[in-house]
């Protein structure tokens, strides 16, 4: 096992993020450029992605040469554009006789409110980040696509907090890993399942020196939907929220089961923010698997979800302030 065990501890995998820290906004991209089988599994009412649909079991392709995560909202969606340069140059693609084509399905978040709306992550920064991607331990925080990255939004994103990238992985024994890279924005607040305490999100309108934690500092996202203020601002609520991210294992998988680990990825979700999948966030998580260990799906995919709660919570926790938002590590906010 590695000394630090991360996603990029597997074979073939290899992450790089690129970002505008003045305008809060940037991408990830997770390079699999030997090829991977890929699946991808999307809930919620808001997504904004591009060739998912390569990824249904059903469709010809069977692997993936990349995933791309970006900010920038659907502007974002340029960045593999970039990638598909990159890994073109290389040699790298699905042969149709004539090119290879690379097949890079990607998902975006809004981050537009944070920052600077004009500037958005584009094909160059696709590009960049892939000449960034190694196989160390990868940035977390304010970092790619999780650069402009926010948390609780139901009170407007003064109220919100700074989220970020975070990433998790397990050893399974017998060499095999399964692993997770997330970019959190989502509408609701970040729960630690441990405790069933907020960590971050939408913070209370009340005046007063609070310190996160304290009673009050949190406004509570399912407590303020119920009330009539709550319902007034659904109403009204902004289509810009999500948490993107991807599994990755080096386990031996066909596209069903690799679409069955992202399906069972999404209990990350549901088990770290409330409320999760609501008409206001996309929540699009891709799988892929590199083919190394023969592993059966069931016990990939309840690791999945585990890896995925986790590495929410090391987005938030590893995240810094920006924006005029703070962040829910005390010693860094």
């Amino acid at each position: 096992m590695p000394a630090i065990l991360s996603p990029t501890s597997i074979r073939g995998i290899r992450i790089g993020n690129a970002q505008n820290e003045e305008a809060l906004t940037g991408c990830t991209v997770i390079l699999c450029e030997h090829g991977a089988v890929g699946g991808v599994d999307q809930r919620g009412g808001a997504p904004g992605t591009r060739e998912t649909d390569a990824l249904q079991p059903v469709h010809l392709v069977q692997e993936v040469h990349a995933i791309v995560l970006s900010g920038g909202s659907a502007f974002g969606l340029d960045t593999a554009s970039g990638v598909v340069r990159y890994l073109e140059e290389k040699g790298v693609g699905f042969d149709t006789g004539v090119a290879k084509v690379p097949i890079v399905p990607a998902a975006i978040l809004f981050d537009l409110d944070i920052g600077d709306a004009k500037i958005r992550p584009d094909a160059q920064m696709g590009y960049q980040a892939c000449l960034n991607a190694s196989d160390e331990p990868p940035a977390e925080g304010n970092v790619g696509a999780g650069c402009g990255a926010s948390v609780g939004k139901i009170l407007g994103i003064h109220q919100a907090m700074k989220s970020g990238l975070g990433w998790d992985a397990f050893y399974l024994g017998g060499g095999l890993i399964v692993s997770a890279i997330v970019a959190v924005n989502a509408f609701g607040d970040v729960i630690d399942p441990q405790n069933g305490q907020i960590i971050a999100g939408a913070r209370s309108l009340q005046k007063g020196p609070l310190r996160i934690g304290e009673a009050g500092y949190f406004a509570n996202t399912m407590e303020v939907m119920k009330g009539f203020v709550g319902r007034t601002i659904l109403s009204f609520a902004m289509r810009g929220h999500t948490v993107i991210g991807c599994v990755i294992t080096n386990a031996r998988l066909n596209k069903e089961q690799t679409t069955k680990v992202a399906q069972m990825a999404q209990d990350g979700i549901a088990r770290t923010i409330r409320p999760a999948h609501t008409m206001l966030d996309g929540d699009t998580i891709f799988a892929i698997a590199t083919g190394e260990k023969k592993a059966d799906v069931n016990l990939i995919g309840a690791y999945a979800a585990e890896v995925f709660g986790r590495a929410i919570l090391r987005a938030v926790r590893s995240a810094t302030p920006a924006g005029g938002l703070p962040a829910a590590n005390p010693s860094i906010s």
